[in-house]
């Protein structure tokens, strides 16, 4: 067993999750630098895209106003942009034996989209159809309350924005951050709080390991549980 904990990761599929807001880009960022400083080869990835098909299926869920879109098509496309993902990064980079930090994954779909009706138990059927078992070795859920996250993303309690993410015009933060304001429907808080619901309740459903870390306290305090997280898990 590698006494330091990030050589654990050598070689697997690491995914961070969770509500918009909850800090997942900082938690990026500093697994990076210490991945980079050890020498570990690592790759990151996001979801939907990563790839060029990929980006081109982000583009259309970024884009398309989603109240139109049949929660069926917006779960499959979710699933199209992840098989070509698997194939062309995934795969590939877990073979060299790099670190693949994932940007959201199924994960995602089993919550988002569930929140919104579609049946998480067929989300994982579609799911094991477009990734053929390429599951995360560990998925961390960085969580938070939905006030504390609207309140990062510069909705706060009056609903203006703060100027870091684009919003739709009633002051929702949009899950994506290249997304345009009208690119997406106006979700509600309430379909938040089921989202962040969701996200908590995830390891009774999903084939893979899942970890909840909380997310409140300094960036740092936050990365130091996520790495008690993977000891945990026996990476």
């Amino acid at each position: 067993m590698a006494s330091d904990p990030y050589e654990r990761l050598r070689g697997k599929f690491i995914v961070f999750d969770g509500i918009d807001g909850a800090g997942k880009g900082a938690q990026f960022d500093l697994m990076e630098q210490a991945l980079a400083q050890r020498g570990i080869g690592y790759l990151r990835t996001r979801d939907p895209g990563g790839t060029e098909i990929g980006d081109r299926i982000r583009h259309i869920l970024l884009d398309y106003d989603l109240s139109k879109m049949d929660i069926r098509c917006e779960a499959l496309l979710f699933m199209a942009s992840r098989a070509q993902l698997v194939t062309e990064v995934v795969r590939p980079a877990l073979e060299r034996g790099d670190v693949v930090l994932g940007d959201r994954y199924v994960s995602a779909t089993c919550c988002y989209q569930a929140a919104a009706g579609y049946d998480p138990q067929k989300v994982l059927q579609l799911a094991e159809l477009a990734i053929e078992g390429c599951w995360p070795a560990l998925t961390l859920i960085i969580d938070m309350t939905v006030g504390e996250a609207f309140a990062r993303t510069g909705r706060g309690g009056t609903g203006q924005h703060g100027g870091r993410r684009p919003v739709t015009s009633e002051g929702q933060p949009l899950l994506f951050s290249d997304a345009q304001v009208d690119a997406m429907e106006a979700r509600p808080r309430t379909f938040h709080e089921e989202v962040r619901e969701r996200f908590l309740k995830l390891d009774e459903i999903y084939p893979a390991p899942v970890r909840i870390v909380d997310g409140a306290g300094t960036v740092e305090e936050v990365h130091e549980r996520i790495m008690e997280a993977v000891v945990d898990a026996g990476i």
